[in-house]
């Protein structure tokens, strides 16, 4: 399966399960451990839950087992790694104080620059 499938199937799971506020990140020019960020919010801990292990199934089903599963268990914060594609699906508070668009969307030249300057 194709990253851009793969990253397609995640998002139809998610709107099947009724996540808000889906958002896809592309961080293929900022990291190398994914392709895509997918950052989802759930209404409650169980909405996480069966949210996150909604992906991890249907990925499964489709040939892409996840890599790995965390999280779940609390329903704060879950995140579901499919090497290429990493889901992150959390209660809006949890979203709300990590800011992880937020984080991503800074300019890895920037960011660079700034370290320097900083002697970092």
């Amino acid at each position: 399966m194709e990253i851009e499938e793969l990253r397609d199937l995640v998002v139809n799971v998610l709107d099947d399960m009724k996540a808000t506020d889906v958002t896809v990140i592309d961080v293929r020019e900022k990291t190398s451990i994914a392709d895509y960020f997918v950052i989802a919010s759930g209404t409650s801990d169980r909405h996480v839950k069966s949210s996150a292990e909604a992906v991890a199934f249907q990925t499964k089903l489709a040939g892409e087992p996840p890599l790995g599963v965390e999280g779940v268990t609390e329903g704060e914060w879950a995140l579901v790694d499919l090497n290429g594609v990493v889901v992150h699906v959390m209660q809006a508070k949890v979203r709300d104080f990590y800011q992880l668009e937020k984080l991503w969307a800074v300019d890895a030249g920037a960011a660079e620059k700034l370290s320097r300057e900083r002697g970092q």
